[in-house]
């Protein structure tokens, strides 16, 4: 019997979506919107396509735990983020590139070919992290 693995798996055990090289990304960048005002543009954490027993998660798993979790990289931030020195006085609470906590059902989600983004009000984050993998999901 032979194993099917989707051609989504092939090229990473993480995620397959995300740009590779420098073209990639700057398509990647000019193709994802850009966040206006004090909203901040995050890509939601989807862990690793294969457990650790070695199973592969199926494509719609996947996109459930995307969808779930609360976890997410900062890719934009709008030109108004953590700006109100009355409501932010010891400065931003994240920045471009770091990992984040935010509410569950917290703001805008949306597709594009990298798969889903959320634009979010800069107020809802609730924490940071080094490492996603640290939490867990629950779905």
């Amino acid at each position: 019997m032979k194993l099917i693995k989707p051609k989504r798996y092939e090229t990473s055990e993480t995620d397959a979506l995300v740009p590779k090289g420098a073209k990639q990304t700057e398509e990647y960048l000019k193709l994802i919107p850009n966040p206006v005002g004090y909203r901040l543009l995050v890509r939601p954490w989807s862990g690793k396509a294969k457990t650790d027993g070695g199973v592969y998660l199926s494509d719609k798993t996947q996109e459930t735990i995307e969808m779930t979790t609360v976890v997410g990289l900062v890719i934009k931030m709008g030109e108004l983020c953590y700006k109100d020195k009355d409501r932010f006085p010891n400065g931003a609470w994240c920045k471009e590139g770091q990992f984040v906590i935010y509410g569950r059902y917290a703001g805008a989600r949306f597709k594009t070919k990298y798969g889903e983004h959320r634009i979010l009000n800069d107020d809802e984050i609730i924490g940071t992290i080094e490492k996603p993998e640290d939490i867990l999901a629950l779905f």
